[in-house]
C-alpha cells in the first residue's frame, strides 16, 4: 500500500523501503538525512518463479533510502520497536499511516514484497545495508585525510619504504576497480581478479605502520632523563601523524575490498551473502581492535611521559613543557583517528605545569617552612631569655647573701677586738 513502510536496521544503518511517496513522508516526518539504497540489486537474489516474479515487481515499485545509525537517528526510530528477523544482527518492522493520523504504527508484514516474509531478500538488503555503512566510513577517513598537515599520498610517497609503495600500488588498482562498479552496477570476474591479491598487501603495511607506534611507545618508556623525554615525545609527534595517516589509508582499502566481495558474491553466490556479511563484519571488529590496542599504548606512554614531565617541571623549565605539548598533540591526533574510525574512547589533554607556578609552590612551602623556624627560634629565644633571668637573679642573690655575711663577720671581729 501506498502509505505503508519497511524499516531494516543492522546497527549501523536504517533502510526504509516502500512507495516513494511513503518513504519521504517518515524521513520528513523523522528529520532523517539519507541515500539511495540500490533496491533494485535485490533482484538477483530472487529465485525463479511466479512468487519470485511478483516479489521482483513489487521491489521495482518501491524506493529504498539509507540513514547512517548516529545516537539521534537511532533514537529517533527506537520508538517504533523494530523486532529481530532470522537473519542475525538485522531488526525489521514494518509501519502504516492510516488516513490523517499523523504517527505511524506497526502493523504486520504480509505479501512477497515483505522483506521480512522472505529470508533472500532481507539477506540481500542487509549486505547492501554493510556496503553503504562502509562506504560511509570511507568518506569519513577521505576528510580526515584531508583535514592533516600533508594529504595522505604525500605523506606515503615521503616514505622509501618498499612496503608502503606496494600498498600504494594497491591503492591505484583498487579505486580503479570501484569506478568500474559505480560505472557498471557490479563487479563481474574481470574487475575481481585485479584485487583478489590486495588484501595480503593492505594487511603487510598495516602491521608495519603498527610496528613504528609500537616503536614509538617503547623508545618513550625507555628515556630516563627529561632531555632524553623531551627528544623521544618530539619525535613521536613527528612520526605518529604520518603513521596514523597509514593506518587510515589501509582500513579504507580493506572496507572498499569488502566492498566489492560483498558485490561478487551478491553476484555469483547470492545463497552465501549473510554469511560472507558477518565474515567481513567480525574481521573489521577484529581490526578495530587491533588498531584500537596499539594506539592506546602510544596514549598512555605519551601520558605517562606527560606526567614525568610535569614533576619534573622546576628543575626543567624548558624540556618539561615540550613532552607534555608533544604528548599532547599526539594524543589529540590519536583521538581525533579514533573518532574516525569509530573507535569510542574519551581523553582529556594533559595540562602542563608552568615553570613559574612550580617555583611559586617551592617558594611557599619555603616561606613556609622558613616561618616556623622563625617561630621555633623565637619560642627558644624567648625561654632562653628567660632562663638567662632567672639564673641571673639567682647568681645575683647569692652574690649578695656572701656579702652581707663578710660584712657580718667583719663587724663581728672588730668588736672582739
Amino acid at each position: 500500500m501506498d502509505n505503508e513502510i519497511q524499516l531494516i536496521s543492522d546497527g549501523d544503518g536504517l533502510a526504509v523501503i516502500g512507495h516513494p511517496t511513503a518513504v519521504e513522508r517518515f524521513l520528513v516526518s523523522e528529520g532523517l538525512l539519507s541515500r539511495d539504497l540500490g533496491l533494485h540489486r535485490l533482484g538477483s537474489v530472487l529465485s525463479a518463479g511466479a512468487a519470485a516474479a511478483q516479489a521482483g515487481s513489487e521491489i521495482a515499485a518501491n524506493s529504498g533510502r539509507w540513514v547512517q545509525l548516529t545516537k539521534e537517528s537511532a533514537q529517533a526510530v527506537h520508538k517504533y520497536g523494530l523486532m529481530q528477523s532470522k537473519t542475525p544482527g538485522v531488526h525489521h518492522a514494518m509501519l502504516g499511516q492510516p488516513g490523517s493520523i499523523k504517527k505511524w504504527l506497526q502493523i504486520s508484514s504480509k505479501g512477497p514484497g515483505a522483506i521480512a516474509g522472505n529470508p533472500a531478500l532481507l539477506a540481500g538488503a542487509a549486505g547492501i545495508m554493510a556496503q553503504l555503512a562502509m562506504q560511509q566510513s570511507m568518506k569519513e577517513i577521505t576528510d580526515y585525510l584531508a583535514t592533516i598537515d600533508e594529504k595522505v599520498d604525500d605523506v606515503l610517497r615521503a616514505q622509501k619504504d618498499a612496503v608502503l609503495a606496494r600498498m600504494i600500488g594497491v591503492g591505484f588498482v583498487i579505486e580503479e576497480s570501484m569506478t568500474i562498479r559505480e560505472q557498471r552496477g557490479r563487479v563481474d570476474e574481470v574487475t575481481w581478479s585485479k584485487v583478489q591479491g590486495a588484501p595480503a598487501t593492505i594487511a603487510e603495511t598495516q602491521a608495519y605502520a603498527l610496528r613504528q607506534l609500537d616503536a614509538l611507545a617503547e623508545k618513550l618508556e625507555r628515556k630516563t632523563t627529561i632531555g632524553d623525554l623531551a627528544k623521544a615525545a618530539k619525535e613521536a609527534e613527528s612520526k605518529a601523524q604520518e603513521w596514523l595517516a597509514v593506518l587510515a589509508r589501509c582500513f579504507q582499502l580493506q572496507d572498499a575490498i569488502a566492498v566489492l566481495e560483498l558485490d561478487r558474491v551478491l553476484d555469483a553466490s547470492p545463497g552465501e551473502l549473510d554469511g560472507h556479511r558477518l565474515g567481513l563484519r567480525a574481521t573489521r571488529q577484529n581490526r578495530l581492535e587491533l588498531i584500537s590496542r596499539c594506539t592506546e599504548r602510544l596514549l598512555a606512554r605519551m601520558d605517562v611521559a606527560a606526567g614525568r614531565a610535569n614533576a619534573k617541571v622546576l628543575l626543567n623549565p624548558m624540556d618539561s613543557p615540550a613532552v607534555v605539548k608533544s604528548s599532547n598533540h599526539v594524543s589529540t591526533a590519536i583521538v581525533e583517528f579514533h573518532g574516525r574510525l569509530g573507535i569510542e574512547g574519551d581523553r582529556q589533554s594533559s595540562e602542563a605545569r608552568r615553570w613559574t607556578d612550580a617555583a611559586k609552590e617551592a617558594r611557599d612551602k619555603a616561606l613556609e617552612t622558613g616561618a616556623d623556624g622563625v617561630g621555633a627560634a623565637r619560642r627558644l629565644g624567648d625561654e632562653t631569655l628567660g632562663r638567662a633571668k632567672w639564673a641571673t637573679g639567682k647568681l645575683s642573690s647569692r652574690i649578695a647573701e656572701r656579702t652581707l655575711r663578710r660584712r657580718g663577720d667583719d663587724e663581728e671581729r672588730e668588736e672582739h677586738d
